[in-house]
C-alpha cells in the first residue's frame, strides 16, 4: 500500500513536464505563426503602396496637321464711308429734317442753320461791288475823255497814264469786291445741310435753335451719314500670322446677336506694318451687307482660313511640359515607361499647339501629366482620350 502512494507522485510530475513542454512549443508556433502572418501583411501592404505610387495617365495619338487652319480673331465693323458733319457757318439751327434711322440721298437737306450776321455781311459785300462798278465806271469815262484830249496835245501824257492807272485800279477794286460776293454766297450756300453721299443718318447731335459755331471739324458734329451698304472689318492679327494673310483670302463672320448664320467677307489690304505697341498688323477686310442686318460699331468674331503645315503635329496645349530643361511632351514606351521629349513650337493656336519636331503621330502622349512625373518611370495607362483624340483629327481653330 505505501510503495503505490509514493508511485503517483513520480507520474505527476512527469506529466507536468510533458504538458509544459508541448504548452511552450505550442506557444512558440503561435509566435511564430504571428510574425509570419504579420510579415506577409507588411509583404502584401508594400506591394499595395508600390502600386498605388504608380501614376495612372491618359494617352492620346496626336494627328499630322494637314488640313487647314483656322485663325480666330475678334474684328470690328465699320460703315464703308463715314462722314461727321461740321457747320461751316455761324448761326441758330433754324430746322432740322432727319433724324437718327432716316436713309438719305446725296444732297438731301439735313437741316437749316439762320445766319443773321453772314446776311448783312453779303448785303454789304453786294454793296461794295456796287460802289466799286460806279468808281469804275466813272474812272473808265474820265479815262477815255483824257485819251481824247491826249490827241489836241490839250493834256499831258503823264496826266493820261495816270487816269488810266486809276481805271485798272479801279477795276481790280471791282474784281475784289465780286470774288468777297461770291465768297459770302458760297458760305450762305452752307446754311443749308445736305447729305455727302447716299447712305443713314446715324447720329444727330443738334436741335432747333442750338447756337451753331463754325467749327471746321474742331467742333461737335451736327450730324453724321454713314454708308452702309458696305461694311469694313478691321483685325489686329498677331505677328506670327502676319506673313500668311493676302488679300483676296476669305473670312468667315459671326456677331453676336445675328444666329441666323455667318457672313463671308474678304481681305482687302493691310497696314503693312506691324504696331509696336500691340504687336500686331491691322487688316482691312470688306463685306457686302445690302440686307442691311449689319451695323456700324458691331464686334464679331472673324475666322481667317489659313493653310496648314502637312509637317506638323497637334497636340493640345494640356500635354505639354514647362521645365528648366526646355518645352516638353511624355510619351509612354515599352513597359509603360516615360519617355520625355524635348518639342519645337511651329503655331500657337491656343488651347492647342503645332509642333514639327519631337513627336510622331504613332507616339502615346500623355495628356495632362502629372508635375513628378521623370524618364523612366513607371505609368499606368488607364484609357485612350477619346474625346481628345477625336478633336486632334478634326480642323484647328486658332483662338488669339
Amino acid at each position: 500500500m505505501a510503495s503505490e502512494q509514493s508511485e503517483s507522485p513520480k507520474i505527476t510530475s512527469h506529466s507536468l513536464k510533458i504538458a509544459g513542454v508541448v504548452a511552450l512549443v505550442i506557444a512558440i508556433l503561435v509566435v511564430v505563426s504571428g510574425f509570419m502572418r504579420r510579415a506577409a501583411d507588411d509583404s502584401r501592404l508594400n506591394q499595395w503602396t508600390a502600386a498605388q505610387a504608380i501614376p495612372s495617365v491618359t494617352v492620346f495619338q496626336p494627328s499630322a496637321g494637314d488640313t487647314a487652319n483656322v485663325l480666330v480673331l475678334p474684328g470690328r465693323l465699320e460703315a464703308f464711308y463715314r462722314a461727321p458733319i461740321y457747320a461751316r457757318v455761324s448761326g441758330y439751327l433754324k430746322q432740322w429734317y432727319t433724324d437718327i434711322g432716316a436713309r438719305v440721298k446725296a444732297g438731301q437737306v439735313l437741316g437749316i442753320i439762320e445766319t443773321p450776321d453772314l446776311d448783312q455781311q453779303l448785303e454789304q459785300s453786294k454793296a461794295d461791288l456796287a460802289t466799286a462798278r460806279a468808281n469804275m465806271s466813272l474812272a473808265e469815262t474820265t479815262a477815255k475823255r483824257w485819251q481824247t484830249m491826249l490827241k489836241s496835245d490839250s493834256v499831258s501824257q503823264q496826266a493820261v497814264d495816270e487816269k488810266n492807272g486809276d481805271l485798272a485800279a479801279r477795276q481790280t477794286m471791282v474784281n475784289a469786291a465780286a470774288a468777297n460776293v461770291e465768297r459770302l454766297q458760297a458760305l450762305s450756300s452752307f446754311k443749308r445741310i445736305v447729305a455727302p453721299f447716299d447712305g443713314v443718318v446715324t447720329s444727330r447731335d443738334t436741335d432747333i435753335g442750338a447756337l451753331i459755331d463754325a467749327g471746321g471739324g474742331r467742333g461737335p458734329q451736327l450730324f453724321t451719314v454713314s454708308d452702309i451698304h458696305r461694311l469694313r472689318v478691321y483685325v489686329s492679327v498677331p505677328q506670327d500670322e502676319a506673313a500668311a494673310i493676302e488679300p483676296g483670302m476669305i473670312a468667315d463672320l459671326t456677331v453676336p446677336g445675328h444666329s441666323d448664320g455667318t457672313f463671308t467677307a474678304v481681305v482687302e489690304s493691310t497696314s503693312g506694318a506691324v504696331d509696336v505697341e500691340s504687336g500686331t498688323l491691322l487688316v482691312q477686310l470688306s463685306l457686302d451687307d445690302r440686307s442691311g442686318k449689319l451695323m456700324p460699331g458691331d464686334f464679331a468674331t472673324v475666322r481667317l482660313k489659313l493653310p496648314g503645315g502637312s509637317n506638323s503635329i497637334r497636340l493640345p496645349a494640356s500635354a505639354l511640359i514647362f521645365r528648366s530643361a526646355g518645352l516638353q511632351v511624355a510619351t509612354v514606351g515599352e513597359g509603360d515607361r516615360v519617355n520625355l521629349r524635348a518639342i519645337t513650337i511651329k503655331h500657337d493656336l491656343g488651347h492647342w499647339v503645332e509642333v514639327d519636331s519631337g513627336v510622331t503621330a504613332s507616339d502615346n502622349v500623355i495628356d495632362s501629366p502629372p508635375d513628378a512625373l521623370s524618364e523612366g518611370d513607371e505609368v499606368h495607362v488607364v484609357k485612350a482620350a477619346a474625346e481628345v483624340q477625336s478633336m486632334t483629327s478634326q480642323g484647328t481653330e486658332r483662338e488669339k
